[in-house]
């Protein structure tokens, strides 16, 4: 998966609280094990009505927001269903980092997984940062995950928490395969040495 450093871009405010899976990426788009091709379906119904035709009050279908990078909503954010669809929706979309002051679990850690910093913030803050994201395009905010700061247009510096090895991870592009592979050589070791002492078991010789 890509490398999370620093991000600068348009982030789109959605004031709503408990926004389950099932909104992000409703079930009837979840037949594919695709990555790609999901972000044309994310908050569907929030943002097409039943002809296929775009809310023009949602805020993704608005100017800048379509190209935006950064979400900033409520509590409780990827609530319901833990399908996986729904930060691959989002990364789809290009959202590379998701403000909110918490999160459902298990989106929590599948966010990680494909690449996506889910920040936590209280709630004052959070409003602050959705009154700096109404300026659109004229105001970007900064995610630098080094330096595990959120910068604000005006220039002022948020501190956010993150686990140390889930900032690894990010910092590096390692996703659960990629942690695997950084040990290949042991593997490729331990499985030679195998070869060698259980050549008798089923499956292990050559």
């Amino acid at each position: 998966m890509n490398k999370f450093t620093k991000l600068t871009g348009v982030a789109a405010p959605l004031p709503m609280a408990n926004v389950d899976t099932d909104k992000i990426i409703p079930a009837r788009f979840l037949k594919t094990i695709k990555r790609t091709g999901l972000g044309v379906h994310l908050f569907d119904t929030l943002r097409f009505d039943a002809d296929g035709n775009e809310r023009p009050e949602f805020v993704l279908n608005q100017g800048p927001y379509r190209k935006a990078e950064i979400l900033i909503a409520h509590e409780n954010f990827g609530c319901g269903s833990s399908r996986e669809h729904a930060p691959w929706a989002l990364l789809d979309f290009g959202i590379r980092c998701v403000i909110a002051p918490d999160f459902a679990d298990i989106f929590h850690n599948n966010t990680f997984k494909n690449g996506i910093l889910p920040i936590r913030l209280p709630r004052a803050i959070c409003d602050q940062l959705m009154e700096d994201a109404r300026q659109g395009d004229n105001a970007r905010i900064t995610i630098d995950l080094e330096e595990q700061v959120v910068v604000r247009p005006n220039g002022e510096k948020i501190p956010f928490e993150i686990d140390p090895f889930r900032k690894h991870l990010l910092l590096n592009g390692l996703d659960d395969i990629g942690q695997t592979l950084q040990h290949a050589a042991s593997i490729d070791t331990y499985e030679a040495k195998q070869k060698d002492e259980k050549s008798w078991m089923p499956g292990i010789a050559v």
